[in-house]
C-alpha cells in the first residue's frame, strides 16, 4: 500500500480538530485527485511541542479550499544524529535551488546562504527576501518528499563580513566548526569522522562558492575558530562538496 501523501501545515495540529489545508497543500490535494475519506500525512513547525506527525482525513473538497479533521499524532522523527548547519557562498543559477533541496533530503537544519567575493551571484535587498522565501519554500517541499517533520531554516542572505561578525560562539552558530579547504595540510573530514575527533553537538560547515573562498576570506574563517578539512584529492563544484560534507556527518 503506498504511503499517504505528505503535507507541510503552520497551523496547530490537534487531534480532533478540523482545519483547512494552506493554499499550496489544497491546490497538491486537487492536483493529486484525492477525495474525501482519503488519508493524508500532516507535520509542521506548530504541529506538536515534541514534532512527529499527524494522521488526517480529508473531510470536504472545495474550489478553494480542503477541510480535513486531525486524526493520531505519531512522534516518528527521521533526523540525524547530530545538527548540520550549512553556510554556504551561494553558487549561480539554479545551482543553490538544487542545492537547498538535497541539503534538506540528507537533514541539514540550517543553510545560511553567503555573498562572498567570487559569488558570481549578486542580490539586492528585494532579491535576497524573494529568494530566501523561494528557499524556504523548496525545503519544505523536499521535507513533503523524504518524510522529515523538520523542516530547515534557511535564513536571509548576508554578505560573509557582516556573517562573521555576528558568530560570537553562542547559539545557532556555536559548537564545531569547519571550512572545506583545499590548503594542502587539511585534515580529511572521513578521517576526522573515523578517528571521532568531533565532539557531540552540532556542525557548522563553510563552503565556498565557484572558485572557493578568497584566501583572505578562509583566514577569517580560521580566526572565528573553523578548522580546515579536506574532500580529498579532487576539486568538487561548490554543490557538490557541501553535500559531499553533509553525507560525511549526517
Amino acid at each position: 500500500m503506498p504511503a499517504a501523501p505528505r503535507f507541510f501545515c503552520p497551523a496547530q495540529l490537534l487531534t480532533g480538530a478540523t482545519i483547512n489545508l494552506p493554499s499550496n497543500a489544497a491546490r497538491h490535494v486537487q492536483v493529486l485527485r484525492l477525495q474525501p475519506g482519503n488519508t493524508i500525512t500532516l507535520f509542521g513547525a506548530a504541529s506538536s511541542a515534541h514534532g512527529g506527525e499527524f494522521e488526517a482525513t480529508i473531510a470536504d473538497i472545495g474550489r478553494h479550499e480542503v477541510r480535513v479533521v486531525v486524526g493520531s499524532h505519531h512522534p516518528v522523527e527521521r533526523e540525524p544524529a547530530r545538527e548540520i548547519h550549512l553556510a554556504i557562498g551561494m553558487p549561480a543559477n539554479e545551482r543553490m535551488d538544487w542545492l537547498v533541496e538535497k541539503a534538506t533530503e540528507l537533514g541539514v537544519t540550517i543553510i545560511q546562504p553567503l555573498m562572498t567575493e567570487r559569488c558570481v551571484v549578486r542580490l539586492d535587498e528585494a532579491r535576497a527576501r524573494k529568494k530566501t522565501a523561494h528557499w524556504n519554500s523548496i525545503a519544505i517541499a523536499a521535507c513533503e518528499q523524504c518524510g522529515r517533520n523538520r523542516v530547515p531554516s534557511v535564513f536571509d542572505v548576508m554578505a560573509m563580513p557582516a556573517w562573521g561578525r555576528q558568530l560570537d560562539g553562542t547559539g545557532v552558530v556555536g559548537g564545531t566548526r569547519l571550512v572545506l579547504s583545499l590548503r594542502p595540510h587539511a585534515r580529511p573530514l572521513r578521517q576526522t569522522i573515523g578517528d571521532r575527533l568531533l565532539p557531540d553537538g552540532p556542525v557548522t560547515v563553510l563552503s565556498g562558492p565557484e572558485g572557493g573562498l578568497s584566501t583572505g576570506e578562509e583566514e577569517l574563517a580560521i580566526t572565528l575558530g573553523f578548522a580546515p578539512v579536506s574532500l580529498g584529492a579532487r576539486v568538487l563544484r561548490s554543490e557538490t562538496a557541501a553535500l559531499v560534507a553533509l553525507t560525511l556527518l549526517a
